[in-house]
């Protein structure tokens, strides 16, 4: 199956605390993300133990160093309706009827828990996203 060209034993594991321990661990985790393959049982279980380690501290300084902005739910509608190439005549299914598309995509009247439950449904629209 798959061999392993890293020496496992020259890897340290340590906190990621700048761009370039940041860049080295995302390379790190690159050359095992296959680790699973690895035939030998010892081999495989030490790739995948440093693989789940990396992967840890790499996600911490990710979310300490570039957070993710919520997403608005009416431009997260938008952005669906433009990305599915809807029309709003398509999507008032969802609304209950055109006229109310337009009043909540204009921010004129909020999404009720029913229309966000028809999002969700209709057009994959994440819940807590348009519950935000």
């Amino acid at each position: 199956m798959k061999s392993l060209t890293i020496n496992l034993d020259a890897i340290e594991i340590k906190p990621i605390t700048n761009q370039a321990d940041f860049e080295r661990a995302s390379a790190l985790i690159d050359a095992l993300i296959d680790a699973d393959l690895i035939e030998d049982e010892a081999t495989r279980n030490r790739a995948l133990d440093i693989l789940d380690a990396i992967s840890v501290l790499a996600l911490d300084y990710e979310k300490k160093h570039f957070p993710i902005e919520k997403l608005d739910p009416i431009e997260s509608i938008k952005q669906r309706i433009e990305m599915l190439n809807l029309s709003q005549k398509e999507v008032a299914k969802y609304f209950g009827g055109e006229n109310r598309v337009s009043e909540v995509l204009n921010r004129k009247r909020p999404l009720t828990l029913k229309m966000v439950k028809n999002l969700y449904h209709g057009l994959g629209i994440p819940a807590e996203v348009l519950l935000a």
